[in-house]
């Protein structure tokens, strides 16, 4: 061979080599991360108004980013709000374990998941955290309902500020072992601290192939836990030293992205899963939902309504601000277009494939109408301005426990979200036609859907029993 040439054969070796690599890296599928906290209020966090909780990681991600201030999910509570991210569909759809329809959702082993849709896909998918959708060995349980690895609760860990003021306890599990039987208040503690441990150990060791993780965070769930380099650090008291604690997990998890070069093919959504806990008859206030009217559990904004917040560098421009309506329940169809996973028409959802919006393709959104339910009960129903309040009883008894949190609406009320996003000036009287227009797509929700007294005609039953039994077996001991 000639000396002169090797040199240039060595530069055509390295040239093609790098085409072949920068034509992988295009290829490769992306990674998939949601950051979930639980009752984090609209306002907690700094880009989102709070001026006592600092949040710099969350900040930076939007503003890298894109900040989404008309982001919904699919129930203001903790367990339907996680089946309708999972499954895409609003939780009134959702086929469950004996035809039922529970208070906290218990997806049937039938309903298909966001990780069994990526796994056709060839991603790894791995939850850390909090479940709290049944727990059925082998059939409902996160392996069950197609996840690799799971670290984390299989439900919430009670209903106080502290966890020494009840004897509610749950246990922390690896994939089906109990590695912590009974969660105290110095589990609590160090449970974000844990929890991000295994996220980043889960993306070191899964580097090389796409991943999809779900980091579903306790925290600011009650009871409340803090390690002790955040306990006493912020302005806004205990709760605020807890938003703090998940503000530093997500700044570990973007760190680890970067120092393995994944960050570039890896998008990031943080939400919380409803607004803040706020049980005005015991007298707690867990969160700040300002400028939004009610909290957790309730179908005003303050409820389902929550900071979200996605960054995919490369791929999601800068500085961007969207408020325009998208759900959780937007995550299965858009991760399975991401993934170049054709999902079943014999399905139907409820989300939509919202990465055009995302990525600056489009500023529209898919959603014409976005629909308020709480359990059963269809309370409210909004488009890209309007938002429309049905009427309904206080505590409605039907409700169980859930309805305790339930204001009564004497007629319905129209409010201009546009213009008056904490819901204070009712203006149905102004604009009859307004009204009509969404009281008909009320009916179109009930047919579709369902309500309290209505199956709706697209919900999903997978078993022989009686459709709904639990509440017509309710109702019939309360004589309703």
């Amino acid at each position: 061979m000639n000396k002169n040439a090797f040199p240039f054969l060595l530069l055509i070796f390295f040239f093609d080599f790098s085409l072949l690599f920068s034509k992988a890296q295009a290829e490769k599928k992306p990674n998939i991360i949601v950051f979930l906290t639980d009752d984090q209020g609209y306002n907690d966090v700094g880009c989102f108004g709070s001026s006592k909780i600092k949040t710099p990681n969350m900040d930076e991600m939007a503003n890298k980013g894109i900040r989404f201030t008309n982001a919904y999910v699919g129930a203001p509570v903790c367990g339907p709000s996680r089946a309708a991210l999972m499954t895409g569909s609003y939780p009134i759809r959702i086929g469950e374990i004996r035809n039922t329809k529970a208070l906290h959702t218990l997806p049937h082993a039938a309903e298909v998941m966001i990780p069994e849709v990526l796994k056709k896909g060839g991603y790894v998918s791995a939850l850390i955290g909090k479940w709290h959708l049944g727990w059925k060995k082998d059939e409902t349980d996160p392996l069950g309902q197609g996840f690799d690895y799971f670290y984390g609760t299989p439900r919430f860990n009670g209903f106080t500020r502290l966890i020494d003021e009840t004897d509610f306890r749950t246990s922390v599990y690896r994939n089906r072992e109990v590695v912590i039987d009974t969660v105290g208040q110095k589990e609590m503690d160090q449970l974000t601290t844990d929890y991000t441990k295994e996220a980043i150990r889960f993306i070191e060791e899964n580097k090389q192939k796409p991943f999809f993780l779900y980091l579903a965070h306790n925290m600011p769930h009650v009871p409340l836990g803090v390690s002790d380099k955040f306990r006493g650090k912020s302005k806004g008291g205990l709760y605020g030293d807890v938003i703090e604690e998940l503000d530093w997990s997500l700044g570990q998890v973007m760190e680890t992205l970067k120092k393995h070069e994944l960050d570039q093919n890896t998008l990031v959504i943080l939400l919380s899963d409803n607004g803040p806990w706020i049980a005005d008859k015991i007298g707690y206030h867990g969160g700040n939902a300002a400028p939004l009217r009610g909290s957790k559990m309730k179908p005003w904004e303050g409820g389902p309504r929550v900071p979200c917040v996605m960054y995919w560098k490369g791929q999601i421009p800068p500085h961007q601000v969207s408020d325009q309506i998208i759900c959780s329940m937007d995550f299965l169809p858009t991760f399975a277009h991401m993934a170049g996973v054709a999902l079943s028409e014999n399905i139907t959802l409820d989300g939509k494939n919202i990465l055009p919006l995302m990525t600056a393709k489009t500023k529209h959104s898919p959603h014409d109408y976005y629909y308020y339910y709480c359990y059963t009960a269809l309370y409210a129903v909004r488009d890209a301005r309007w938002k429309l309040v049905l009427p309904r009883e206080e505590d409605p008894a039907w409700m169980k426990w859930w309805g305790n949190m339930i204001d009564g609406v004497k007629d319905y009320e129209l409010y201009d979200l546009k213009n008056d996003i904490s819901e204070t000036e009712n203006v149905a009287d102004q604009y009859p036609e307004v009204v009509s227009r969404l009281k008909q797509q009320i009916e179109i929700a009930r047919r579709e859907l369902g309500d309290e007294k209505t199956i709706g005609e697209g919900a999903r039953f997978f078993d022989r029993q009686n459709k709904r039994p639990d509440i017509d077996a309710y109702r019939k001991t309360k004589g309703l």
